[in-house]
């Protein structure tokens, strides 16, 4: 993906300096476990606790030491600030041709570590998320970090996958999706609202799937192999890979985010149309 020399957004509240947070547990959660908490926090695209599952955070204690910003802190910092900026740029052109709207964009709140925000705590636990009463996003550039690592989904591309599906939740807040879809999974028994998150996953992954392709078309950002990145990690983080890889049972009736064929899908149905309307995913007879 080609980024460097460009702008970067002002839309930056930089919280990796001030005095870390931790966040109490009862219990430590490592290996297999914590890979497949992160990626719920982050593919989900909202703070999973106050508004998808109804559950609690944990607390936060606050220490005494700021956390150590490296060189590849910083180098991440960039690259999820001309991202970002990217999405502005993107989303206003696409508001003002296919909604008629003005498009107001979200603040991405740059943390390590931990940190708190309206909707929870944020932490390695949550992974990166939107807040939807704060209309921010939520992220610890050390989630790129894992997804190379511990999740195969490493690249670029596959991070700017990263900020393009969390800002997608703010475009589906925007457009008043989330608001009315969250109403609707208070008042749903759990299957239902678990399909609905589906819906709303999928969507991100389809409105993210239209940001790539704009933003090959205003800035030429796209290289060799970079949708492979995106269709990797959508595969990578599927709830039917998730549950092989924990050695767990396959059961649809339980999934939040859709299996790994249909969040490539659509992805792909975005990038190759660039058309709100083809993401409806609410009114697909079939995912």
């Amino acid at each position: 993906m080609k980024w460097q020399g460009r702008r970067g957004s002002r839309n930056i509240e930089d919280r990796r300096r001030r005095p870390s947070k931790r966040a109490a547990s009862g219990g430590r959660i490592g290996g297999l476990g914590l890979i497949v908490v992160l990626v719920a926090g982050y593919f989900l695209g909202i703070d999973v606790s106050p508004l998808l599952n109804g559950a609690q955070g944990g607390g936060i204690t606050t220490t005494s030491q700021s956390a150590e910003i490296t060189p590849a802190d910083e180098r991440a910092a960039q690259f999820v600030s001309v991202t970002l900026a990217d999405t502005e740029e993107v989303w206003a052109d696409i508001f003002n041709r296919q909604v008629g709207t003005p498009y107001s964009p979200p603040t991405l709140v740059l943390f390590k570590g931990a940190t708190q925000s309206a909707c929870g705590g944020a932490s390695a636990a949550t992974g990166p998320f939107y807040c939807p009463p704060e209309r921010k996003a939520f992220l610890d550039t050390d989630f790129f970090v894992t997804m190379e690592r511990q999740l195969g989904a490493g690249g670029d591309f596959a991070a700017a996958y990263v900020v393009a599906h969390e800002i997608a939740h703010h475009v589906q807040n925007e457009l008043d999706i989330l608001p009315q879809v969250n109403r609707m999974r208070q008042q749903a028994d759990e299957a239902t609202s678990n399909a609905l998150s589906v819906r709303v996953e999928l969507q991100a992954d389809c409105f993210s799937g239209i940001w790539a392709r704009l933003a090959q078309e205003r800035f030429g950002s796209l290289e060799r192999g970079d949708i492979q990145e995106a269709m990797n990690a959508a595969r990578q983080i599927g709830d039917d890979t998730l549950a092989r890889n924990a050695g767990r049972a396959v059961r649809p009736h339980t999934f939040t985010h859709g299996t790994s064929e249909q969040r490539q899908r659509w992805f792909l149905r975005g990038y190759e149309s660039g058309d709100l309307t083809m993401c409806d995913t609410f009114s697909a007879p079939q995912l």
